[in-house]
């Protein structure tokens, strides 16, 4: 049974305000998704690496694939009009070489952050259950509101996650997951976990980290390089 990273990086990052889509964005001379790809490369338990490219950048994805040896990356697909057209495409060609039984862990190309023990434990719930949603508590008081301008109405946190990625199955049953979606007309679910959901199953959850983060903004990308300066801080040390 294989474990095969999917690495959505088909937007194109208009949140970000930059001309670059964030997934290539340089920070300290490594692209963003060098990071990403460098954490699934390291980890034993990775037999393989497919990446869901935004159009036209898929020769820049090999190039840097090459140059920092990457030599997991097996598969580049074309990325979809929206998340979950990515992920479908992704998943259907790994489909085509692939045993059902196989696990994939789909992941968001712009969560450089991503630690081995985040990736062994989505694995070992995946295994044992089924699928793997990775998620985090939910620290902050919520409220909810109908206009987005005031509220008076709270929703106890103790029964919120926050999602995160990766997120596994296994590849027979989110192929099977995306074209019974289809014929149901959900077309622009926003996770693989809301699909899941909408879809009327049950997902089960594996350990985050508040360091997962997802790099959507420029505040995004100067927290990233703070942990970065931490992790190299404590490299130093060790």
């Amino acid at each position: 049974m294989a474990n095969i990273a999917l690495l959505i990086a088909g937007g194109s990052g208009n949140r970000m305000k930059q001309d670059i889509p964030k997934q290539f964005l340089t920070v300290n001379e490594r692209p963003v998704i060098v990071y990403t790809l460098e954490a699934f490369e390291k980890h034993p338990e990775i037999d393989e690496i497919a990446v869901v490219c935004l159009e036209s950048w898929e020769n820049v994805l090999w190039a840097y694939a090459k140059q920092f040896n990457i030599n997991k990356l097996k598969y580049v697909t074309k990325g979809g009009k929206n998340g979950q057209d990515s992920i479908r495409n992704g998943v259907f060609g790994l489909e085509k070489c692939h045993d059902k039984d196989d696990i994939v862990l789909i992941h968001d190309a712009i969560r450089p952050m991503i630690s081995a023990d985040i990736i062994s434990d989505n694995i070992r719930v995946c295994r044992e259950y089924g699928n793997a949603i990775t998620v985090i508590p939910c620290a902050e008081a919520m409220l909810r509101t109908e206009d987005g301008l005031e509220s008076s109405a709270l929703y106890p946190r103790d029964n919120l996650k926050r999602t995160q990625t990766p997120q596994a199955f296994k590849l027979g049953e989110i192929c099977d997951l995306h074209r019974r979606a289809l014929k149901a007309g959900i077309t622009n679910s926003v996770a693989s976990c809301t699909l899941k959901v909408e879809m009327g199953e049950k997902v089960f959850f594996s350990r985050g980290s508040e360091k997962n983060i997802k790099l959507t903004t420029v505040e995004d990308i100067d927290i990233f390089k703070a942990l970065l300066m931490a992790k190299r801080s404590d490299w130093l040390k060790g």
